[in-house]
């Protein structure tokens, strides 16, 4: 398999309470990550090894949790180094309120979308598969 480039994103839309932050907590579990792992509203991204395991090789090293609620433009992402956590190839950025920063995004990024249902506890997802 060839070697990738730069980092794998993964755009999270959806209102809020739509299921977002849950789907990052189930996707991070699912990689063995044992942290409680909370929306990073203020901290923006929080980052997340992935833990070895003897029989699953994961095509990344670190799972990066961010949460673009809180920027107001691409001007807000350079202080944060966000084009170098783009250029890193070990790393999974899974972004919730991506569409914020849509025009920072590679385009590449696989989008999945959040929505209410009818019922208080029904949630729905949409995924927009790209290869």
């Amino acid at each position: 398999m060839p070697r990738r480039r730069r980092a794998l994103v993964v755009g999270l839309i959806g209102d809020l309470g739509s299921g977002k932050t849950t789907f990052v907590q189930g996707f991070a579990k699912g990689l063995g990550i044992r942290h409680r792992m909370v929306s990073p509203t203020f901290l923006i991204f929080r980052r997340y090894k992935i833990p070895p395991t003897p029989n699953f090789q994961p095509l990344t090293s670190f799972v990066v949790h961010m949460d673009a609620y809180r920027i107001n433009g691409i001007k807000d992402l350079a202080p944060l180094h966000f084009k170098k956590l783009l250029a890193d190839p070990r790393n999974l950025i899974l972004i919730e309120w991506a569409d914020q920063i849509k025009k920072a995004l590679p385009k590449n990024t696989q989008w999945i979308h959040f929505s209410h249902g009818k019922h208080r506890k029904e949630r729905h997802m949409h995924i927009d598969i790209s290869i």
